[in-house]
């Protein structure tokens, strides 16, 4: 066989052979790439893929009832903000008052030591308390009662008498109000309550109230 026959067999064996290996080797390494492991589970005995989805929040347009409960919610919420300090400051006088009574026998002695710390009272309390709307002035006697355990019109009553005592309470009828509103932390004032305790979080105050 002539040789240059026989150098162009061998070459295009050799390149054949060369040319049938890289097709190999493209194809085992697009096999790894088009192998994808996913989740399955097994059910009635055959395996299924599965994966799971991303959460869907889907959100509607208040009504009229819910857009009124959250503006109730939010000024409610927005009086606790702005009222509850004084209510704690004037719990801590209260009770102190309270604590230090029982020291006195005498009535004259007994008025005497309250109008002192009426002073006290009006110092810290006179100007801001003039600055509250009506209804955060509703909410500020409630927050007295939860912090003192007596509501308004008794504590007017112990300390100035039960005259100007009525006196008081015919002026808050006349705003709508009532001395006598009573504080009720699990019952119809749940709500107030919570928000208490998230201004005590918020704030880090320790809880003063007296226990009833």
């Amino acid at each position: 066989m002539d040789s240059r026959k026989t150098s162009f067999i061998i070459k295009t064996t050799f390149w054949a052979l060369l040319l049938l290996f890289n097709c190999k080797s493209t194809f085992s390494q697009n096999q790894q790439f088009d192998t994808l492991k996913v989740q399955a589970i097994i059910y009635n005995g055959d395996t299924i893929p599965m994966s799971v989805l991303e959460n869907i929040y889907v959100y509607a347009q208040l009504t009229e009832e819910q857009k009124k409960a959250v503006a109730k919610y939010n000024r409610l919420r927005n009086a606790v903000y702005v009222t509850y300090p004084y209510a704690r400051k004037a719990g801590i006088v209260l009770n102190d008052i309270n604590a230090n009574l029982v020291k006195y026998n005498k009535e004259s002695d007994r008025k005497r030591y309250i109008k002192s710390r009426e002073k006290e009272l009006k110092k810290e309390f006179t100007t801001p308390l003039t600055k509250l709307s009506v209804y955060q002035g509703k909410i500020l006697m409630k927050l007295i009662n939860r912090e003192t355990g007596n509501n308004c019109y008794e504590i007017i009553k112990e300390y100035r008498g039960g005259l100007t005592a009525r006196l008081y309470q015919t002026v808050a009828f006349f705003f709508d109000s009532n001395l006598k509103q009573p504080y009720e932390a699990e019952k119809d004032d749940w709500v107030i309550e919570k928000i208490v305790k998230e201004v005590q979080r918020l704030y880090g105050y320790e809880e003063i109230a007296k226990k009833r």
